[in-house]
């Protein structure tokens, strides 16, 4: 279409010259004493015409003669920046692709070009930034080679090329050197250097995933556990882990920090610390309930930490894990010695509700032989020892059984039960 509307253009064009020129009578006289010079219009038309073009290429063709220097001046600068560009695409590169010393060799070749333009007076207008990004590669590759005194003098070097109010992209870089070398101190083992860093960060940085992550690392290796949790479910909260893999890292530093109190104070101070959701772990509520005991807490309130997850197991007996059902049992199990009766209640009402549970039986056995109920905890120990899936718990059941065979004079029932005890079976 467009070619059509530049045909019909120049039709147009060829008529109306045609038109102007074909019967076009008139005539320019030029006087010039004593000469008189008559020319046709049409070829002072086209006299002018030729004296434009004329000139205009004649002063074209000077412009370009006089740029011929400057087009050679900035066609080499141009490859001085094609030649750093490429430099610092190599270090990046061989950075990649594990090979340090060349890296750190092209990213100090591309720093050498980048000075040598700017002393030439022809400074890349993103200088800085291409600056600080060549010294962060030296500096990387300088920590992969294990040359620390280099890698810091690259990184201080770095920052000096990215102000901390400087552009966007000037802070972007510099937060960018300060992750980096605070992930440096933690693989040389150094958690309080890697902290110091990442406290000079700003707050929104800080708060990024990648800052929290060898935060975490940090933390967890200069062992301020309460930090470390902490920074877990932040992390959690922002996805950076995936649900079953943030609630295994939140509840290993949540028994470490159980792990840690020295008094039932501290402990029960450290538990009301935790998050609800944290509670409500069995394996967490379980630990917490076994180290109040192990420090000597009162024994109501051991067993007001393990309420919840005893209401879990006898209300859905699939939703609470074998491991943890066994461990609820023995916690429970050491405690019976001044069980009170709400809870004796309890374990009998959740063995009639599920006489099946080899492990209620057993614990409901335990509870009678602690209340000196001798025949009725002989029946149920041997029902559940009959049935118990756990050795430990197997074997415990024939050792009471073989005692209370003594008791009664029954010394081949007593042999028996211990022989069984021994075996495990």
């Amino acid at each position: 279409m467009r070619a059509a509307l530049w045909l019909l253009a120049l039709f147009g064009v060829a008529v109306a010259a045609a038109l102007f020129a074909g019967n076009n009578q008139g005539t320019v006289t030029l006087y010039w004493p004593p000469y008189r010079i008559d020319l046709s219009l049409n070829l002072v038309v086209l006299l002018l015409v030729g004296g434009f073009v004329t000139v205009y290429a004649a002063l074209r063709a000077l412009a370009a003669l006089l740029e011929l220097p400057h087009q050679a001046r900035r066609w080499r600068v141009q490859q001085k920046e094609r030649a750093m560009h490429a430099a610092l695409l190599d270090a990046l590169t061989h950075m990649l692709g594990g090979r340090f010393i060349r890296s750190r060799k092209a990213a100090v070749a591309a720093l050498s070009q980048e000075n040598a333009l700017a002393t030439a007076g022809e400074a890349v207008p993103h200088g800085r930034q291409l600056r600080a990004l060549a010294h962060m590669i030296a500096a990387e590759a300088s920590h992969a080679l294990q040359d620390s005194a280099t890698r810091e003098s690259h990184l201080q070097d770095a920052l000096q090329e990215a102000p901390l109010r400087g552009t966007v992209n000037e802070q972007e870089m510099r937060e960018g050197a300060q992750m980096r070398a605070a992930r440096w101190s933690l693989d040389d083992r150094d958690a309080n250097a890697a902290l110091d860093r990442l406290a000079a960060l700003p707050q929104g940085a800080a708060r990024r995933t990648l800052s929290l992550r060898i935060k975490l690392k940090a933390t967890r290796l200069a062992r301020q556990t309460q930090e470390a949790l902490d920074t877990a479910r932040l992390l959690g909260k922002h996805r950076a882990f995936s649900p079953a893999a943030a609630q295994s890292i939140v509840r290993g530093l949540a028994i470490e920090l159980i792990n840690s109190a020295h008094d039932t104070a501290q402990l029960q101070q450290t538990w009301m610390s935790l998050e609800s959701s944290e509670r409500s772990m069995p394996e967490l509520a379980i630990h917490a309930a076994q180290r109040l005991a192990a420090l000597g807490g009162d024994a109501t309130q051991v067993r007001a930490w393990l309420l919840p997850v005893w209401d879990r197991m006898v209300d859905l007996p699939d939703a609470l894990a074998e491991h943890h059902a066994l461990k609820l049992v023995r916690a429970l199990e050491a405690g019976l010695d001044d069980l009170d009766a709400p809870w004796l209640a309890r374990i009998e009402s959740a063995y009639q509700g599920n006489p099946r549970d080899a492990r209620l039986q057993y614990l409901a056995g335990m509870a009678c032989l602690k209340r000196q109920l001798w025949g009725k905890a002989q029946q149920l120990l041997t029902q559940a020892a009959q049935q118990l899936g756990d050795s430990s718990l197997r074997a415990s059941a024939w050792r009471h059984l073989a005692e209370l065979a003594e008791k009664r004079g029954d010394d081949g029932a007593a042999a028996e039960a211990w022989k069984k005890a021994a075996l495990g079976r």
